[in-house]
């Protein structure tokens, strides 16, 4: 096996490819091969040799021969996972402090492989369901597919029909559709009921013109259950049926929560432990009775993501496959901010800005966060290429697909206005081929297995620990302006600026010293996701770090007096320059920087990271002192004397009132 692994790291490193011809199952078909190929000969050169020595009579015998039972495989369940989820943070530096330190891995032998592998394959030494006697045990369920991409729930629902359709050629389908009560799905849902009655009388006409896969069976082919879930979660028919009226009617009568609570794992692992027995093999036939497929409707990621696990073990085990119509997680970031507008017209109808955690795309946060720049990065908020780890990781492994839907959607390089966003959807300043994007893959796989991984290269550690180490420490914006229109009030605005650029600069000094420690690793990476996200990581630290410096001189420059040369200005702004003035040490690190950012552009185009890496070089890495002039406040103006006229008795016309405006409500919890 290692010299198997050797080969596949020899192929990516010379080829540039994440697959091999030797993924999936090929490596054990080429040796089983020679070794039949070699038990022939040696049984040919046997039986030749001894019809030489002495004839014999060779009885063909009939009998059967004995039943091997098979182990069974289970599941390894690790202790420490179970209080752990993808979005828990505040754990993260518990699992840094029990790790081994950088320093204690450097002989590792790296035969740790992160590949991205074609759908369908099934993965080695990963999860195997456990088999008992009512399953059947010649079915493993396969990965599915990570990055499908819609502008529309149409486009969505039309392939999950064909999904249907491949099912039904299997055997008889039972089809759970599973909707979040929030809010901001309402419109969503309304979409999905008036495309459900084209899905299903298209299936009802296949029927009717006597296609294969319904003629295929004795009974109902094909059943619906609709289940709602939020704070709780139910079913809405009594039971699974095959009337459109009936799904239709259940769908319509969906209640909002108002909780703002999505369970949707919670509800994925009792929906499924209650049609479990619907997977089971029958003992006359051999075959599974039906298959069970899932399809989630949300727009959020899931408040339950300690249930992830058990959700894809029990899908897993009774090749349940799920499939979501969701939303686009934006790269690297927790929250969006959905444009809602008051559904009742009685009501206000301008447009408000609600947050909603639609992220992020990993298990871990992989995305330094910084703020020392003229950008404000927390509005830069872009499509990741995937959705929410926990619903796209549950899809994944259970064979299903996620969707990623956005009316905005597009794959060109513009821009999208804030004011351009859909209503009731979350602004997304840009979106990536999902072509492109399929070769970054997330490492859909469990908290305890991803934590495992990172031991495996120190550049993959140093980025997830300097990307929570970047949030438990944010970094404020810096102060460009100083008006010197008071001598104290002046004094005290730059030395405030200073006592922040103190307290930054160890920071971003902490960031980088993290990275720097994984910086050997760093080619000795293969997958392209990681290798995206250290160089990026590293580039903007080093910027923001060199930066800061020189923002500190600077600040000493106007607190020593530094004098206009324009007399008649009064104010001090600070404005992006390519100059460095603090030394060719900071030179140095500049020319790294550059190094890294322009690496990541060359090597990762039409990504996230590379446009990232673009803004970042466009932006000069340091400063200069620019003057100007700030009117100065004017002093308040007494109020006029009321001046009273009693000769006038004829009291004056009331204004003519507007009608008033109506009623704003605050968006609810979505």
């Amino acid at each position: 096996m290692n010299a198997i692994r050797r080969l596949k790291n020899w192929w990516k490193v010379k080829t540039g490819r994440d697959d091999s011809p030797l993924d999936g199952e090929t490596p054990f078909w080429i040796f089983s091969l020679f070794f039949h190929v070699a038990l022939l000969i040696a049984l040919s050169i046997f039986f030749f040799d001894f019809e030489k020595r002495q004839q014999v009579t060779v009885e063909l015998s009939s009998a059967v021969p004995e039943v091997i039972d098979l182990p069974t495989m289970v599941e390894v369940a690790y202790e420490d996972e179970e209080d752990l989820g993808a979005n828990e943070s505040e754990n993260f530096q518990a699992i840094m402090d029990m790790a081994p330190a950088a320093e204690e891995i450097d002989d590792l032998e790296m035969d740790v492989e992160q590949e991205v592998r074609d759908v369908g394959e099934i993965e080695i030494n990963e999860y195997m369901p456990e088999f008992d006697s009512e399953l059947d045990v010649t079915s493993i369920a396969v990965n599915g597919v990570a990055g499908a991409a819609s502008n529309n729930t149409n486009g969505a629902i039309d392939r999950i029909t064909q999904e249907i359709l491949l099912s039904l050629e299997e055997r008889k389908t039972l089809v759970v559709w599973m909707f979040d009560q929030s809010a901001s799905l309402l419109k969503q849902r309304g979409e999905i009921i008036r495309r459900f009655e084209n899905v299903y009388n298209e299936l009802d006409q296949l029927q009717a013109d006597g296609d294969e896969a319904f003629q295929r069976h004795s009974d109902t082919p094909l059943l619906s259950q609709v289940v709602a879930f939020g704070s709780r979660n139910g079913e809405m028919l009594r039971k699974p049926t095959d009337k459109l009226t009936d799904i239709v009617g259940a769908i319509g009568q969906i209640p909002v929560d108002e909780s703002g609570k999505e369970f949707v794992f919670s509800a994925v692992v009792a929906t499924a432990d209650k049609y479990k027995s619907w997977c089971r093999v029958d003992r006359r036939t051999g075959d599974r009775e039906r298959n069970v497929l899932f399809v989630i409707v949300s727009d959020e990621c899931g408040d339950d993501i300690e249930q992830l696990d058990a959700a894809v073990s029990i899908c897993r085990k009774n090749l349940i496959r799920v499939y979501t119509v969701g939303v686009p997680a934006p790269f690297g970031r927790e929250n969006t901010y959905v444009k809602w507008v008051d559904p009742d017209p009685n009501y206000d109808q301008s447009v408000q800005w609600a947050p909603v955690r639609q992220g992020p795309e990993t298990i871990r946060h992989e995305r330094v966060k910084l703020h020392f720049t003229e950008i404000e990065e927390e509005e830069e908020l872009f499509d990741s290429g995937f959705g929410p780890f926990g619903l796209t990781r549950l899809c994944y492994q259970s064979g299903g697909m996620y969707f990623t839907v956005h009316p905005n959607r597009k794959t060109n390089s513009k821009k999208i206005p804030r004011w351009a966003t859909a209503t009731y959807s979350a602004h997304l300043e840009r979106f990536f081929d999902p072509d492109v994007m399929r070769r970054y893959r997330p490492d859909y796989v469990s908290v305890g297995e991803y934590d495992r991984n990172l031991q495996s290269n120190k550049s993959r550690f140093a980025l997830v620990q300097a990307g929570y180490e970047s949030r438990v420490r944010p970094m404020a914006p810096p102060v460009l302006r100083f008006e010197k229109l008071n001598e104290a009030v002046f004094a005290n605005t730059v030395s405030q600026a200073q006592r922040s650029a103190a307290a930054l600069e160890p920071k971003i000094m902490r960031l980088y010293e993290i990275l720097k420690s994984g910086e050997r690793d760093r080619d000795r990476e293969i997958t392209l996701r990681w290798k995206a996200g250290y160089d990026l990581a590293m580039g903007r630290t080093l910027a923001v770090m060199i930066r800061a410096g020189s923002y500190n001189a600077m600040l000493a420059q106007i607190k020593m007096g530094l004098k206009f040369e324009n007399a008649d200005n009064n104010t001090w702004v600070l404005r992006p320059a390519d100059t460095i003035t603090t030394g060719s040490q900071a030179q140095k690190l500049a020319a790294k920087a550059r190094m890294y950012l322009e690496r990541v552009v060359k090597e990762h185009p039409e990504t996230p990271w590379a446009l990232l890496a673009e803004r970042e070089l466009k932006q000069p890495i340091g400063w200069k002192w620019a003057e100007t002039y700030t009117k100065p406040p004017e002093p308040p103006r007494p109020r006029p004397t009321q001046v009273v006229n009693n000769n006038n008795n004829n009291p004056p016309r009331p204004p003519r009132q507007a009608p008033p405006p109506p009623p704003k409500r605050a968006p609810p919890k979505l």
